[in-house]
C-alpha cells in the first residue's frame, strides 16, 4: 500500500500517465503525477517493467520510461468479448508479442484471471485445433500457435499468489492432444487459489505399475490428507480415459472419500467408467469442485 494506492491503482494511473505522452516521462516526473515516493515508485517501475508493461529508453544521461506499444486499458467484465476477438486474431496470425501484450494489458486491468481462462484462452485453443483438423493449417503451425497461447497461460499463472492448502487438485492429459487444455485448466484453478499439480502428458506413462505410481505421488504432495484432493483427468479417446480412471479409482479406498475423480472428456459415448465427474465443460467442473471442497468443510 503506497498512500491510499494499491498495485492495480498505480498500474492503471501508470498507463494512464505514461499513454498521454509520446516521449516518454522520467521516474521523478511519474513519481510527481501519481503522487508517490520516488524510491517506492522506482521499485514499482522495475517490477512493471518485467512484467512486460513498460520499457526504459535511455536518452543521452535521462531514462526515459514508455507504455509497451499495444498496451490499453479495459473494462471487465464487459470488454471480454472485445479481448477474445483480439486475441484470437493475433493467435491465428502468430502475432506472439501483440497476443501477449494483450493478457498482460487484461490482467493489468482487473480482469478475473480464471475466466480469462474460460471466456478467452479456452476457445481459442478450440479455434486453432478446429483449423488444423479442417486442414486450414498444419502440424508445424499449429505447434507454433499452441506455444504462443501457452506462454499467455503461464502469464495467467505467473499472475497468482495465493493458494489454500485445502484446496488440491492433480491435472493430468492422458494424450498429447489435451495437454495445452489441460495447462490452461490449471491456471484457471490456481486463479480460484487451488494448489495444483500439473503432471501434463501423461500418455508414456500407461503401463501395469502405473497406479501404484499415483498413490505414491498423491502420498508425497497430499500426505496429512488435508481437505480435499481431486484427480482431474483430460482425454480424447475411450481407452487413455479409462485406464487411467482406472487408475485413479483403485486410490479412493487408500485415500478417503476426500479424494475424488474427475474425468474432463468429449467422447459422446458413454463409458462405464466410475467418476464422481464427468464432462466437457471447464466451467462446470471449476464450479462442481468448488462445491466438493465447501461440502468437505461442512462436515
Amino acid at each position: 500500500m503506497t498512500r491510499g494506492y494499491n498495485t492495480e491503482e498505480i498500474r492503471e494511473k501508470l498507463i494512464d500517465v505514461l499513454s498521454q505522452s509520446k516521449t516518454g516521462l522520467t521516474g521523478i516526473e511519474i513519481a510527481e503525477k501519481l503522487h508517490v515516493n520516488r524510491v517506492t515508485m522506482s521499485k514499482y517501475l522495475k517490477i512493471f517493467a518485467a512484467e512486460g508493461l513498460i520499457k526504459q529508453k535511455n536518452a543521452g544521461s535521462v531514462n526515459l520510461w514508455f507504455i509497451e506499444e499495444g498496451v490499453d486499458h479495459f473494462n471487465f467484465p464487459e470488454d471480454f468479448f472485445q479481448v477474445k476477438n483480439k486475441y484470437t486474431e493475433y493467435i491465428l496470425s502468430a502475432s506472439s508479442h501483440e497476443a501477449n501484450t494483450l493478457i498482460r494489458t487484461a490482467l493489468h486491468s482487473g480482469a478475473n484471471p480464471a475466466k480469462l481462462v474460460r471466456e478467452v484462452i479456452i476457445p481459442v485453443i478450440d479455434s486453432v485445433e478446429n483449423a488444423y483438423n479442417n486442414g486450414k493449417i498444419g502440424r508445424s503451425e499449429k505447434n507454433l500457435l499452441d506455444g504462443i497461447i501457452s506462454t499467455s497461460v503461464s502469464l495467467i499463472s505467473f499472475s497468482v499468489e495465493e493458494i489454500n492448502t485445502k484446496k488440491n487438485i492433480v491435472i493430468l492429459a492422458a494424450d498429447y492432444q489435451n495437454s495445452l487444455l489441460a495447462k490452461a485448466v490449471s491456471a484457471a484453478f490456481q486463479a480460484e487459489k487451488w494448489k495444483v499439480f500439473l503432471l501434463g502428458d501423461m500418455s508414456s506413462a500407461i503401463g501395469v505399475l502405473f497406479d501404484i505410481d499415483l498413490q505414491r505421488f498423491l502420498n508425497k504432495v497430499w500426505p496429512k490428507r488435508y481437505g480435499v484432493m481431486i484427480v482431474a483427468i483430460f482425454s480424447s479417446t475411450e481407452g487413455t480415459i479409462k485406464f487411467f480412471s482406472q487408475a485413479a479409482d483403485s486410490s479412493k479406498t487408500k485415500f478417503g472419500k476426500n479424494l475424488h475423480l474427475a474425468l474432463c472428456t468429449r467422447i459422446a459415448k458413454k463409458t462405464k467408467m466410475t467418476a464422481d465427474f464427468v464432462s466437457d465443460n471447464v466451467e462446470n467442473l471449476l464450479q462442481w469442485c468448488e462445491t466438493v471442497f465447501e461440502s468437505s468443510q461442512n462436515q
